[in-house]
C-alpha cells in the first residue's frame, strides 16, 4: 500500500473506496433478488403494471440480478486487486456494469413515471462516472 498521503496514495483510497461501493450496493442488491425472488417480482410487476415494460418484467428482473450481480462480485474482485496488486482492470469492468445496470434502473424508473426514484439514482450514476475515470 503507497503512502496515503501522496497524490498515488489518494488516488488508490478513492479506487478502493469506489470499488467497495458498489460492491457492497450490487452485492447486497442482487443477493436480496435472489433471496425474496417472489416478493421482489410481485412488486415489480405492480410498480411496472400501466408502463409499457408491464409484460416484460420477469425477464427484465433476471437480466437486472445477473447484471447486478456481476457488477457487485466485479467490484469486490477488483477491490482486492486494487489493493494487494495495484491494478484497476477488474474494478473499471465492476464500474462499467455499475454504470450499466443504473442506467437500466433509471430506464426502468423513468418508464414507470417514478420520477423521485429516477432522481435517486443520479448521485449513484455520478459515482459510477468517476470510478470510470479514477480507475482507468
Amino acid at each position: 500500500m503507497p503512502d496515503l498521503h501522496t497524490p498515488f496514495g489518494a488516488l488508490t483510497l478513492v479506487q478502493l473506496f469506489i470499488a467497495a461501493f458498489f460492491a457492497i450496493c450490487f452485492l447486497q442488491s442482487g443477493i436480496d433478488k435472489i433471496l425474496d425472488r417472489k416478493g421482489n417480482l410481485e412488486w415489480l410487476t405492480g410498480h411496472f403494471s400501466s408502463s409499457p415494460l408491464a409484460g416484460t418484467v420477469p425477464i427484465l428482473f433476471f437480466i437486472l440480478t445477473v447484471l447486478e450481480l456481476a457488477a457487485g462480485a466485479l467490484s469486490a474482485i477488483g477491490f482486492f486487486f486494487v489493493l494487494v496488486r495495484h491494478t484497476t482492470a477488474i474494478a473499471f469492468y465492476g464500474a462499467f456494469l455499475s454504470a450499466l445496470a443504473l442506467l437500466a434502473l433509471f430506464f426502468g424508473q423513468r418508464m414507470a413515471k417514478e420520477y423521485p426514484g429516477a432522481a435517486a439514482l443520479v448521485p449513484y450514476f455520478i459515482v459510477a462516472l468517476a470510478g470510470l475515470y479514477f480507475l482507468a
